[in-house]
């Protein structure tokens, strides 16, 4: 699939985090936001083809065509820096900015879901008790050992990860879902065939993410697999296979 060309006066500026927006049809009822992965450490801007941004491109597109005409506004996040950058936390501090950018815009009641990817997926989770946001759903999540929970009481959170994942190793976001249960967040936590460029069976991964913006933003029910899941005691709804 190939990118776009972006002109360089449309480009964001690196220094600052930026939100490539794409609007509801009609009134807006929900917002989702994308948040693409990154690295361990580092101070230079994501490149614009990187393939952490691409794929998120790829995951806004495809919840932008398949719910716009229900209200659904989205944002892609990019952000000021590649890296996560140890306790300066460089991506989730970018999210919560494009959080209280995105009340400023559309106001407090609507509800935020957040959609996040490997590093992204360890923003979004560390974001998901800021305010306006209704669920959280994290694509192979980098989740290290120790990564905090206890935000995330009542809070809404499905997690999918791949199976084969030899970036982020899928025990990490199982560790991860167990500790977030005992802190009473929500959380179901689904297992997938494929690794972390989530590639093989991409349909799958993207209509995942899809149902979790729309029963999140409280426009359709939960999925029946996913409130199953929810419902489930651990560790039964907590590694169930799609």
């Amino acid at each position: 699939m190939s990118t776009p060309e972006i002109p360089d006066a449309a480009r964001p500026d690196p220094r600052s985090p930026a939100l490539e927006q794409l609007p509801a049809t009609g009134e807006t009822r929900g917002i989702a936001l994308f948040c693409h992965g990154g690295t361990v450490a580092s101070l230079e801007p994501p490149k614009e083809r990187a393939l952490s941004l691409v794929r998120m491109r790829a995951f806004q597109s495809f919840v932008h065509r398949s719910t716009a005409e229900r209200g659904i506004a989205s944002a892609l996040l990019r952000y000021r820096v590649a890296g996560w950058n140890g306790e300066a936390a460089d991506a989730f501090a970018d999210v919560r900015w494009a959080i209280g950018q995105l009340r400023e815009e559309h106001g407090s009641d609507v509800p935020i879901v957040l959609v996040g990817h490997s590093m992204g997926g360890r923003a979004v989770l560390r974001a998901g008790g800021e305010p306006s946001v209704t669920a959280v759903c994290a694509l192979a999540p980098w989740t290290p050992p120790g990564e905090p929970v206890m935000h995330l009481g009542g809070q809404t959170v499905v997690i999918l990860h791949g199976r084969g994942d030899r970036w982020v190793p899928a025990r990490l976001s199982a560790e991860f879902a167990v500790r977030a249960r005992r802190a009473k967040a929500r959380v179901a936590r689904f297992t997938i065939a494929g690794g972390h460029g989530m590639v093989r069976r991409s349909h799958r991964w993207h209509t995942f993410a899809r149902d979790v913006v729309l029963a999140g933003a409280g426009l359709e029910p939960m999925p029946e697999a996913i409130a199953h899941a929810l419902a489930q005691p651990s560790p039964e709804g907590l590694a169930v296979p799609l």
